[in-house]
């Protein structure tokens, strides 16, 4: 803790003196790894068969110590009505840790309003996480190198050098980044890579009993993952970005951003 205080002052006095952050920047020779060309892994979801039970967000707080208490949360997912009377609401109560009371939106900052059954046009689920990008925002910023992709297409974040500067989860686009409120550095979701590298899905995955979530090598033109991909239409979020996600999504509706 003392070193993370030390080097977390030094970029601020750095970064008030108008010096480039990157002057700082101290990368773990270690994490300057190669893209592998026979592994990038990718996570896909199929909208279409997302129910908001909620089951995902409960097993990824259990698996990657969360705390159920704290209003953060490694995936989630979000809640889209569109009503008849030409109204759009969205909403992910607590991540959806505990589902969607039915009729009832919620609205934030303790607000809730009533919506008739009757007037709903539409309503779907889409689940989100980190999109572990190809070309992610998160590690151009970090002036530590604690947030890094693996040769394998995973962005991870080291615990042990994160000075908690915050630079990384401003930058990310999908707010897929947060504080961990215990160790009291960014975190977000990692693919359950100690799950992915023994060969296990990741917690979501497992807990999904729709199969709303897949995950797969899309470098390799026999995986179940890359053939849907190849066949089905898929949809990444905020294409515009140019981060080149690895989420990818069926089913995804045009105003979902």
């Amino acid at each position: 803790m003392e070193r993370r205080e030390f080097l977390k002052k030094c970029i601020m006095v750095i970064a008030g003196a108008s010096v480039p952050v990157s002057a700082l920047t101290l990368i773990d020779p270690k994490k300057v790894l190669a893209a592998n060309p026979d592994i990038q892994w990718a996570f896909l979801v199929d909208t279409n068969k997302c129910v908001g039970c909620g089951f995902c967000v409960k097993a990824c707080k259990t698996e990657n110590d969360v705390p159920f208490d704290a209003n953060v949360s490694r995936t989630w997912v979000e809640r889209y009505v569109y009503t008849k009377d030409d109204r759009r609401y969205v909403d992910s109560p607590k991540a959806a840790l505990h589902g969607f009371t039915e009729s009832r939106v919620d609205l934030g900052r303790g607000e809730f309003k009533e919506i008739d059954p009757q007037n709903v046009g539409k309503a779907f689920f889409v689940p989100k996480l980190c999109n572990h990008c190809s070309s992610p925002a998160c590690t151009q910023v970090c002036p530590v190198g604690a947030t890094y992709k693996t040769d394998d297409g995973v962005v991870l974040v080291d615990r042990k050098w994160c000075i908690g500067c915050g630079y990384c989860i401003m930058a990310c686009p999908y707010a897929a980044r947060f504080f961990h409120p215990v160790y009291k550095v960014a975190d977000k979701c990692t693919f359950c890579y100690h799950r992915l590298s023994k060969g296990l899905d990741s917690a979501c995955v497992n807990a999904c009993p729709f199969g709303a979530r897949k995950m797969g090598n899309i470098h390799d033109k026999n995986d179940p993952i890359t053939q849907l991909i190849m066949n089905e239409r898929v949809g990444v979020l905020k294409d515009e970005f140019g981060t080149k996600p690895q989420a990818f999504y069926i089913g995804l509706a045009q105003e979902v951003r």
